[in-house]
């Protein structure tokens, strides 16, 4: 039997509006959706989405916490089984492309908040989110440094951000070009020139 947002608890009630921002967050600017256009998506009524957050704000703090949980718990599990530094860096690159594809609204809201000129708790949560990344991916390099696959002299911390970098210039490009799929196509090419820059040949 079909679950309608009405009848769903509390916790997946809540996943259910996240889920409805994301998906409107594809589409329209993240900064001009109202909760009005979020209950409207749900078919519900302010005041019901008003029982599981606060306001606005809070809504934004909990997308922006599944996105945490929900990327860095893909390329996790896309890396872990992978002994060496750069098939798994390639497997990250990958999971990362393959999550920004399937949600494209979870970038633009993220980028939306990084232009925030105040500290509100949804940028706060994205600061964690790009250190926690950073951490990971910074042990995975000093691992491949280690075992001479990767340039000795590499600056950790610094290919580490060029890493992610290089997958928000992709989202960029495809948001200047209008093409969803734009990231997901380019993704192997695009690799293939970080990975040239940092292996040990």
């Amino acid at each position: 039997m079909n679950t309608t947002p009405k009848s769903l608890p509390a916790d997946e009630r809540r996943a259910v509006i996240i889920e409805s921002v994301i998906t409107l967050a594809a589409t329209q600017n993240p900064s001009k959706i109202t909760t009005a256009a979020i209950a409207q998506q749900m078919e519900l009524t302010q005041g019901a989405l008003f029982r599981h957050f606060a306001n606005k704000e809070a809504v934004w703090t909990a997308v922006m916490e599944w996105v945490t949980e929900q990327l860095l718990k893909k390329i996790d599990v896309a890396s872990k089984d992978i002994p060496s530094a750069l098939p798994a860096l390639e497997a990250m690159f990958m999971a990362h492309v393959e999550f920004v594809s399937t949600y494209p609204g979870a970038p633009r809201i993220l980028f939306g908040e990084l232009q925030q000129a105040e500290l509100t708790p949804a940028k706060s949560q994205v600061q964690i989110l790009i250190h926690n990344y950073r951490t990971r991916l910074s042990a995975l390099i000093e691992k491949g440094k280690t075992s001479g696959e990767l340039l000795p002299t590499l600056d950790s911390s610094a290919t580490a951000l060029l890493f992610i970098g290089t997958i928000q210039g992709l989202i960029m490009q495809s948001l200047l070009s209008g093409d969803p799929d734009h990231v997901r196509k380019n993704a192997s090419a695009v690799f293939t020139i970080f990975k040239r820059g940092i292996e040990n040949t």
